[in-house]
């Protein structure tokens, strides 16, 4: 059946907007601090049986942390189209505090305020989970039938933070169960990290390096004695200043800007003595195309070189492997691809202004499918990255429900529609 022009105008007058709001605020009211996820995928299990998805599992990939998956199957011949998010948020220290006394002081009370739902989660990423589902029930609610299949993967452990987790856990055991053949291959994949409606078919890659410089300490009054760390420190940051300098001169991604490094942290000395040891702390961002494992090579180049005293120590560190044993890679699809400008084009439609393409100026698991899998994926989904993970986190309710619209008129023409 020929999909109609007037599509969107045709789910707008359709939504049900307080069933699609309640949806949203209910996730947010599911606490879901990295290691607890499966607070809230039992929340995503209810709304999901409810929408009649089939083949519906939940499996753990740690111990008591599941992901939970499940499929509406195509009336036809159509494409398989997955949105994936994460379930897990990161943490809320300090936010009853600074919002006590306010509707705000819960930060999983999903208060609705100036037209906006606030609380922990709202953009990241509950508002893209909650407009996937709600788009499905939309399609529903306006008597479209999808000839294609549509699949929801919801998995955990994407956020860091919290002691022992944010390793991309979850994503690493769905990912392999589509290597396996136990879960079917996808078309095409949306991962609803908050954008504002735009769509991001590029992202950049980071690792996050710790480096351990060791001296000798000695007695102030003899400093020739000791082996001044510190010293060394300096003369390590002021070459790794000039490196980003010279990275960031290389080249200019259209869509995500320069490579740098970024030192995050400094710390040692010593106590009337000659500073013994001393940790830098940096993280380095990539662009798609660069090689982590090069990119890590040139920093300790660079360290070494610049620590000349054979009798300084200098060992490096690398917490953050993602897809990467270093971190996480950059990733991108080619920006004028159909269904980059299909889904750009329903997020315009849905809400004058949006559905720009752009570049993501963070890490998630978009990589896990285009360079793992060799799947196409982008990110899209209502909220603002920029008031994540602070007490600001809220999404406005007007973005949120034109995030449903978009997403079940990009179903449609997708997955293709049937009579």
């Amino acid at each position: 059946m020929a999909i109609a022009a007037d599509l969107t105008g045709r789910l707008r007058a359709a939504l049900d907007r307080e069933g699609a709001l309640a949806l949203f605020r209910g996730a947010v009211q599911h606490e879901s601090v990295t290691g607890n996820e499966a607070n809230f995928v039992a929340y995503l299990q209810d709304k999901m049986h409810g929408l009649g998805l089939t083949g519906l599992q939940t499996a753990e990939f740690l111990p008591g942390r599941p992901n939970i998956w499940a499929e509406r199957k195509g009336a036809g011949q159509g494409k398989r189209l997955l949105f994936i998010g994460h379930t897990d948020t990161v943490h809320v220290d300090g936010w009853r505090e600074h919002w006590a006394g306010t509707e705000r002081e819960d930060p999983f009370g999903a208060a609705v305020i100036d037209n906006a739902v606030w609380g922990r989660g709202s953009g990241d990423l509950k508002a893209g989970i909650s407009a996937s589902l709600a788009a499905l029930s939309l399609l529903d609610r306006a008597g479209i039938r999808l000839a294609g299949d549509v699949a929801f993967a919801f998995v955990g452990d994407e956020e860091s933070g919290q002691p022992g987790t944010g390793v991309s856990a979850g994503i690493k055991h769905f990912v392999s169960r589509i290597e396996a053949g136990e879960v079917e291959r996808p078309d095409f994949t949306v991962y609803v990290e908050p954008t504002r409606l735009s769509v991001y078919p590029a992202q950049i890659g980071f690792f996050i390096a710790d480096i351990t410089i060791t001296g000798k300490s000695a007695y102030f009054g003899v400093p020739e004695l000791g082996k001044d760390a510190l010293r060394a420190s300096h003369a390590a940051m002021t070459a790794l200043w000039k490196h980003s300098d010279a990275i960031a001169a290389r080249a200019e991604h259209k869509l995500v800007g320069r490579s740098f490094l970024l030192i995050t942290g400094l710390t040692g000395g010593g106590y009337i003595a000659v500073p013994e040891r001393c940790s830098l702390s940096l993280i380095r961002k990539l662009l798609p195309g660069e090689s982590l494992d090069v990119a890590a090579a040139d920093i300790e180049k660079t360290v070494r070189d610049a620590i000349t005293d054979p009798e300084i120590q200098v060992e490096f560190a690398y917490p953050a492997g993602r897809d990467h044993a270093l971190g996480g890679t950059a990733a991108e699809i080619d920006e004028t691809a159909r269904e980059v400008r299909m889904l750009s084009a329903e997020m315009a439609a849905a809400l004058a202004g949006r559905g720009m393409v752009e570049g993501a100026p963070f890490w998630s698991e978009q990589p896990f499918f285009v360079n793992r899998l060799g799947i196409p994926a982008v990110y899209c989904a209502p909220g603002d990255i920029r008031n994540c993970h602070t007490y600001e986190e809220h999404v406005d309710v007007e973005e949120y429900l034109a995030g449903v619209v978009g997403f079940a008129a990009f179903m449609a023409r997708y997955c293709g529609v049937i009579e």
